[in-house]
């Protein structure tokens, strides 16, 4: 498995799609620095840019990366190897690429502006978690899809809708319950309606970090007194572990019973 993860994320790194990811974040955080010296505030603007752009971009490359290789994936199972090697190999080397895409991108901006001698460095090591997590998810969200669909058109569609309800249409129906149900006592609904989306998770607990939770709105006070103490910090990246675990248990679980 080492050596399939280590030619799909060398394979990835040298794609020029790998370093124009690179670079925007690059330009991104340097941008934001030069406007703005406050790393605070540039840390509140660059979560509104990774909540909903990493999820797509993972999607994309992990959907893209999955069809285009499929002749090399299928002479790979035509030799003595497992299959959970094969496609565990290629996941990771594909999530690692981007995660080390996001890391160096957003990184090497930050610390030159100084981040380690900033009180901001918490935050801004939490919005990098947040982003690797959520590159995590969404990529083995995408492979799955891209297995289970051997329409190239289809499991692309599948993919992109996915990533809308995530990030656009789950808040809309969430809000829309709360208007309908609103003389209904809603707290233990609103926080499970947030772990079930491992954005509105990641966007919750950075607004929490950052100690500006009356952005919530509605539910700001319930999040506060759950999300704001340490375990519930502790119980919201487990939830995050978990969204990341569960993908891969079924890409491995699907690649073993597929009929190729």
């Amino acid at each position: 498995m080492l050596k399939i993860l280590k030619y799909s994320f060398y394979d990835l790194m040298r794609s020029r799609w790998s370093y124009v990811y690179f670079l925007f974040y690059l330009a991104l955080g340097f941008v934001l620095l030069f406007l703005n010296q406050d790393l605070s505030k540039a840390v509140i603007t660059l979560m509104n840019v990774i909540i909903v752009l990493v999820p797509l971009i993972s999607t994309i490359f992990g959907v893209m990366y999955f069809y285009n290789s499929k002749e090399f994936t299928e002479l790979l199972l035509a030799q003595p190897l497992k299959r959970t090697s094969i496609f565990l190999g290629q996941y990771l080397g594909v999530a690692g690429s981007l995660t080390l895409s996001l890391v160096l991108g957003l990184g090497i901006p930050f610390v030159l502006y100084g981040l380690f001698r900033s009180d901001a460095i918490w935050d801004f090591s939490l919005l990098l978690v947040t982003g690797a997590f959520l590159t995590m998810i969404f990529t083995a969200l995408a492979f799955n899809i891209a297995l289970s669909n051997e329409n190239k058109i289809k499991g692309f569609g599948y993919a992109v809708l996915m990533w809308l309800f995530l990030a656009v249409i789950y808040d809309g129906l969430f809000l829309l319950s709360l208007i309908i149900f609103e003389e209904y006592p809603l707290d233990s609904f609103s926080l499970a309606a947030t772990t079930f989306n491992p954005i509105d998770l990641s966007r919750t607990l950075i607004l929490l970090k950052l100690d500006i939770s009356a952005l919530l709105g509605y539910t700001g006070a319930v999040f506060k007194s759950y999300f704001g103490t340490n375990l519930g910090l502790f119980v919201s990246l487990g939830m995050l572990v978990l969204w990341t675990i569960l993908p891969v248990w079924r890409l491995a679980y699907k690649s073993k019973r597929k009929d190729f």
